[in-house]
């Protein structure tokens, strides 16, 4: 039987350290400090709510994050 993998640790990052930043600016710093995937959206996106380890989600709006969060 195939192991079951281990997660991945997250980076030790506060998702709210990037609320008003420009957007492109707040993905290049998360993606430098180990985010696998970087999520924008825009208010009222319609998402699915599965925990993915790695990834960071932003709001954006008028280019520049209003909320992020983990997962």
């Amino acid at each position: 039987m195939a192991p079951i993998p281990a997660p991945q640790a997250e980076p030790q990052d506060d998702p709210d350290g990037y609320v008003g930043l420009e957007a492109a600016r707040a993905e290049r710093l998360a993606r430098e400090r180990g985010w696998s995937t970087v999520r924008s959206l825009e208010p009222g996106t319609v998402i699915t709510m599965e925990y993915r380890v790695g990834r960071l989600n932003f709001e954006v709006r008028g280019g520049r994050v209003s909320r992020a969060w983990k997962g």
